[in-house]
């Protein structure tokens, strides 16, 4: 089922759909103060990664989307890498109707996980969290998880869980972008100069820090 779905979804998305998509999720989450991710959140995070999910099917399961991880780096955010999802943990209850992910890299070896280049599980070996919202969480946010994750569903904001999502790399789409095989490590520790169709997404990110 994953791989089934991993491959419809990203053979119909090309890694600069999914930059331009990630520049509207951030914009949209960023529309309502109540329910936005707080400034210190993104200030202090040491990467991101954006995703925009469709329903596949009528089981929890049955769900696949594609989208990018940036990560901080000593001169700024790194160009994106493409990342997609097969299958939607069991931290989704039946019916939920997610489309626009984010999850926030709170330290340095969640990075590396979506570095390795290989399938991460959210909350196998890293700890998962829904992530603090609004105005009221700004101050003293401090992270109690080393991934913390968002979620919106037709404007609606909801904190689902996200462990047990299973998240990859998209080769072939980075290959594409960048017009050379790279690898994830080599594109988030910031030794691949992005494109500058990216430079929008990384000026939106640097706009929090």
């Amino acid at each position: 089922m994953f791989a089934l779905l991993f491959g419809a979804c990203a053979a119909h998305a090309t890694l600069q759909e999914d930059v331009e998509r990630a520049i509207t999720i951030l914009e949209r989450f960023a529309e309502i103060p109540e329910t936005a991710i707080p400034q210190a959140v993104m200030r202090d995070a040491k990467g991101v990664a954006i995703l925009s999910v469709t329903k596949a099917g009528f089981v929890v399961s049955g769900r696949g989307g594609t989208g990018v991880v940036v990560a901080r780096t000593d001169s700024g955010w790194s160009g994106p890498s493409a990342i997609g999802t097969g299958g939607i943990g069991v931290g989704f209850q039946a019916g939920a109707q997610v489309s626009e992910l984010v999850i926030i890299l709170n330290t340095p070896e969640a990075v590396k996980a979506f570095s390795q280049g290989s399938n991460v599980t959210l909350g196998a070996s890293l700890s998962v969290a829904v992530g603090p919202v609004g105005r009221s969480a700004e101050a003293g946010v401090s992270p109690r998880a080393a991934i913390y994750t968002y979620s919106r569903s037709q404007g609606i904001f909801a904190g689902v869980s996200l462990e047990g999502t299973v998240i990859a790399t998209r080769y072939d789409a980075n290959e594409q972008y960048y017009g050379k095989p790279v690898y994830p490590a080599d594109i988030l520790e910031g030794k691949i100069t992005p494109p500058a169709e990216a430079q929008t997404l990384l000026d939106l990110l640097a706009k929090y820090g």
